[in-house]
């Protein structure tokens, strides 16, 4: 397929152990507090496993049953409390050292796929569903703060704890002890890996229902008004409720294959603490072991299946987080098919003259759009293109901002071909008014002021009023500081057109391109924006594309296409005197006009 599509609910991302690797380059810009909160989680993890054998002094002093010792368990006491006082205070040390590394790391990532969304190419962006590549991003960043601190500090941790402990119960105590806390340790991480690899497929499905049905909710709402127009409140809601039923059904499958693991995990356990007690206790009734040693397994094993039931949950946790991680950087390795040149230099405006020159463009190879099209347009010149819809015009702007490559041929500037300058200086040095003007959720101001960020607002108050948008505004309560709404929803479209305009003004850029500016206006709005247009664009490069004649009239050199190809050019006069086309063209719409100014 030439130009790609993004749907996510189509991926299947996998647990992928590369994606680790991937992050250490957000984790290095703070090496130095990574190492101390390493520090600190050894003492915590020291502190940890000596708790238990303060513990069994403890309780072997006070079984004695003497008055003259009761000093010593006091001591003890105070030792354990600051032991455990220790352990938790260098673990929340631990935690806020390391949340500085996770923070900067989340907004490096997130800040990269965002830049990178930008520069993927048009045909990725006419193809994705926004509320899911949005959920699948805010899941993506939400993962790599998860796989950061818990795989890092819970993990591996939890990992060398149980071997601490086991060497310890090894050394001091019977083998039978170490083996049935290795196999338990063993079983539980098992069945853990097995079970939640069983239940990862429905995980992800319900994840994909979510994205599904939040896209669904997404465009419904966006497109409120089209609903509305046709009553298709029941529809939406219809369609909105099965995606919703498909996310239950997997939300019911998850919630139930959970149950099976956390029943597996709980028997482990179990079991595990029912034959340590028992091996203890006969050690204690034996005589081979004190009170303290039985006290001290006990603590042991509840300190030791504490986190390792932690470990379980962050294992299966840990399976959806790697996926969602790994969605996100399938965006990230995603690569834009228009790229500039390797050290592409700046282009470089004298004239603004504009040529395409033999194009040949397809959006696939059963679509072509363009054959061969060449035309020119002078510095300083007008030049309109019209055309029956679909034959090729808004392509042409397309092609003119380099949103796509051509096929062949070449779309070239001043004599410079545009795929060998950067984008950023091609598209600064053209001004577009385009049909379907869309705003940001801003006030006018600055939505006018997008033009160009930095301007002055002296600067912003002369593009208001070259568009005509003064009179607008003032009679507006809060002035520019009126907000537009989504998209733009509360102005008319004459009045997000003439926004459009100011936006060019400020720009200020040498080529100005007008896409059907005034296609969806009535007579009246389309007679004030054309006189701001001609205003706008008087001595400057100017490409107009147009449907309706009549606002062409008074371009320097006309276009006809049809078919992907100019099949007339000529002026409005030349063009009526040929009899060709564009006349036909005309008198159509003349007597359309009539018949509308009658009715």
């Amino acid at each position: 397929m030439r130009h790609g599509s993004y749907h996510p609910e189509a991926e299947d991302a996998s647990f992928n152990w590369q994606t680790l690797r991937t992050l250490l380059p957000y984790l290095l810009e703070y090496r130095g507090r990574i190492m101390l909160a390493l520090g600190c989680l050894v003492a915590a993890k020291v502190a940890s496993v000596g708790l238990p054998f303060i513990l069994k002094h403890i309780v072997d002093a006070m079984d004695t049953g003497e008055n003259t010792v009761l000093a010593l368990p006091l001591g003890l006491l105070l030792a354990y409390g600051s032991v455990r006082f220790a352990n938790v205070l260098f673990g929340e040390i631990r935690d806020t050292l390391f949340g500085r590394v996770t923070e900067r790391a989340m907004r490096r990532i997130g800040l990269a796929v965002f830049n990178h969304l930008h520069r993927l190419e048009l045909g990725f962006h006419l193809n994705r569903s926004t509320g899911g590549l949005s959920r699948d991003i805010e899941r993506g960043v939400s993962g790599v703060s998860f796989l950061l601190r818990f795989m890092v500090f819970n993990i591996v941790p939890t990992l060398f704890e149980i071997a601490l402990v086991v060497g310890v119960l090894l050394v001091n105590y019977s083998m039978w002890f170490a083996l049935t806390t290795l196999v338990a340790v063993v079983l539980y991480v098992a069945w853990s890996v097995l079970a939640t690899d069983w239940r990862t497929g429905y995980v992800r499905a319900a994840n994909q229902a979510d994205s599904q049905s939040n896209s669904r909710a997404v465009d419904s709402l966006l497109n409120f008004e089209t609903v509305k127009y046709f009553t298709n409140e029941r529809f939406e809601a219809d369609r909105y409720d099965q995606d919703l039923a498909q996310w239950e059904q997997a939300r019911r499958k998850n919630r139930l294959t959970l149950f099976a693991l956390n029943g597996g995990q709980a028997l482990i356990i179990a079991l595990a603490m029912t034959v340590m007690m028992v091996l203890a206790g006969r050690n204690v009734v034996a005589g081979t072991m004190t009170l303290g040693d039985f006290v001290l397994i006990n603590a042991f094993m509840m300190q030791l299946f504490m986190p390792l039931n932690f470990l379980g949950f962050v294992y299966r946790e840990m399976k959806g987080s790697m996926a969602n991680v790994e969605r996100m950087f399938d965006l990230l390795r995603r690569t834009p098919a228009i790229k500039d040149a390797p050290d592409a230099p700046a282009l470089a405006i004298s004239r603004g003259e504009i040529e395409f020159r033999e194009v040949s463009f397809g959006y696939g190879p059963d679509r072509p759009i363009l054959d061969r099209v060449s035309f020119s347009v002078r510095p300083r010149q007008k030049v309109a293109v019209v055309g029956a819809s679909g034959a090729g015009k808004s392509t042409l702007v397309k092609l003119l901002f380099r949103f796509y490559e051509v096929d062949a041929g070449a779309v070239l500037i001043d004599g410079q071909d545009i795929r060998t300058v950067s984008q950023d200086s091609l598209r600064r040095a053209i001004g577009i008014v385009p049909q379907d003007t869309v705003l940001f959720n801003a006030s006018i101001y600055d939505n006018i002021r997008y033009g160009r960020i930095d301007a002055g607002e002296e600067e912003v108050q002369q593009a208001i009023r070259l568009a005509h948008l003064d009179d607008f505004i003032a009679r507006l309560p809060d002035g520019h500081n009126t907000l537009v709404g989504e998209r733009g929803l509360k102005l008319s479209g004459g009045e997000k057109q003439r926004v459009a305009i100011a936006r060019t003004i400020l720009k200020r850029p040498p080529i100005l391109v007008f896409d059907e500016a005034t296609s969806s206006l009535d007579s009246r709005s389309e007679q004030s924006i054309l006189q701001a247009i001609r205003e706008v664009s008087r001595g400057q490069t100017s490409l107009v594309i147009a449907h309706r004649l009549s606002t062409v009239v008074d371009a320097d050199h006309i276009l006809v296409m049809d078919q992907g190809r100019i099949v007339e050019q000529g002026s409005h006069h030349e063009l009526l005197a040929a009899h060709g086309r564009y006349a036909r063209l005309w008198q159509l719409q003349q007597q359309q006009r009539e018949q509308e100014q009658k009715t």
